[in-house]
């Protein structure tokens, strides 16, 4: 019979040892390691034996749930996507390209968050100096006494500066360019990315304190980094915007507190980034009344409806290979609406320049647009504008059917707020919901017909 050997384990980190030691080797922590109960050695396959957890199973019904309640930020928008606020002990990663506004955003984030409570935020800077993110913070006025502010790469002295200002906030900035001194590799590599990662979200399971990491992307818009580096943290949200505006979103990819769908909007400023509460008016022009080639549809990003403007031209060409450009649209679905409206309604647009874009610079890449963007096109073909106050909504099929779509309750509602009176839907779409005069079409050509632009 094998003799079960003693164990010394650490009440704080569970590191264990072989025999008894007045300081922890793992946490450095004074008198807490105490003799652990052996377990028989309970051979459960080749070479593995039964191990006593460190703590008990306990039912479910009894695990206090209020441990992860979020807590707001201030920041409207990015509470949304967050799922109400941060978990404390939670890591969230916020990717983006250069120059998008991430480090605004953080810092706009740290400033309400001590302003509100009567807690402190760090914001460490491994990619500029203190004096840049003084400056900024100036310019968008989060100048706050509890804000403390380290311009620091080495992760261990990032490690003694939480010790010394003890934040309920972290922001690092960024994780790609921390140095883990005691792991191989170069700064911004898969082992030093992982490392650092690693390391401090075991901070902040271990402290509860929440960790804001800003991480780069590729080429291809990707966080850049290990795959694993998603698996470790909580939260991976990205920060999306053209430069040639001033909108900016930022998309949920991971949310392990609630929903991965969401999204928020913001509009970045001279004087900082401000939180857009009603974000359909940016996507559509305001005018009295309809003119050929526009066409209005509700699009849905995650679970919020936005109402944009799809606007088309078509021009005579004696080119031999006419031109499609396409802004804000997805371009083979483009190309699929106007083979449609060739083969099955009659609209000859082969000898045409076609230009199809969205106005603001919203981005339609769901099927649900398709109707739109084909009677947009059609009007502009016919020199005839839609009627005023119609929304056009429905995905199109290969054989010229209109086809039905998700959340078509949502997407009324909210055409039906900003004054839209009239709707063209797929067949079988319940209009008991909305107030709304319904048109249905089961086909583009119906479409056409309803909207009066069929030839004469």
């Amino acid at each position: 019979m094998t003799k079960n050997k003693a164990v010394y384990r650490c009440s704080e980190c569970a590191h264990e040892v072989a025999k008894w030691v007045g300081k922890c080797p793992g946490c450095g922590s004074w008198g807490t390691v105490d003799e652990a109960m052996p377990v028989a050695a309970a051979t459960v396959g080749p070479g593995r034996k039964a191990m006593l957890p460190s703590t008990a199973a306990a039912p479910i019904s009894r695990i206090d749930s209020q441990t992860t309640t979020a807590r707001p930020t201030g920041v409207s928008e990015l509470d949304r996507v967050l799922g109400g606020g941060i978990v404390a002990g939670s890591v969230v990663l916020l990717s983006g390209e250069p120059g998008v506004g991430k480090s605004t955003l953080l810092l706009e984030v740290a400033h309400r968050w001590a302003r509100q409570r009567d807690e402190r935020a760090l914001y460490v800077t491994a990619e500029e100096s203190a004096g840049q993110v003084r400056l900024r913070a100036d310019r968008t006025g989060a100048v706050h006494d509890r804000v403390y502010l380290a311009a620091e790469s080495d992760l261990s002295v990032v490690l003694g500066h939480v010790d010394q200002v003890k934040p309920t906030l972290l922001v690092v900035d960024s994780v790609q360019t921390m140095l883990a001194a005691d792991t191989d590799g170069v700064i911004g590599g898969v082992t030093q990315v992982r490392a650092v990662t690693a390391a401090l979200t075991s901070l902040a399971k271990a402290s509860g304190i929440a960790v804001l990491l800003v991480g780069h992307v590729t080429k291809d818009g990707a966080v850049a980094g290990p795959r694993t580096l998603e698996h470790l943290v909580d939260v991976v949200l990205q920060f999306e915007g053209d430069k040639n505006t001033a909108l900016r979103m930022v998309r949920g990819i991971k949310n392990r507190f609630g929903s991965a769908d969401e999204v928020g909007c913001f509009e970045l400023h001279d004087d900082g980034i401000a939180c857009v509460t009603d974000p359909s008016g940016l996507f559509l022009h305001h005018r009295a009344d309809s003119v050929p080639g526009t066409a209005v549809t509700v699009a849905m990003d995650g679970k919020r409806p936005l109402v944009g403007e799809v606007q088309g031209l078509t021009v005579e060409t004696q080119a031999p290979a006419p031109r499609r450009a396409v802004s804000g649209l997805d371009y083979n679905r483009v190309a699929m609406v106007l083979a449609v409206l060739q083969s099955r309604c009659g609209l000859y647009v082969g000898k045409q320049d076609i230009y199809a874009a969205t106005v603001g610079g919203m981005r339609l890449t769901e099927p649900a647009a398709d109707l739109a963007v084909a009677l947009a096109i059609a009007s502009a073909a016919r020199d005839t504008a839609l009627p005023p106050g119609w929304v056009i909504l429905g995905e199109v099929g290969l054989a010229g059917e209109v086809r039905r779509i998700t959340s078509v309750t949502r997407r009324l509602a909210e055409a039906e707020r900003l004054g839209f009176t009239t709707a063209v839907v797929p067949p079988g779409t319940d209009g008991k919901a909305t107030p709304m005069t319904l048109h249905e079409a089961s086909s583009l050509r119906g479409a056409l017909r309803l909207a009066g632009l069929t030839k004469k």
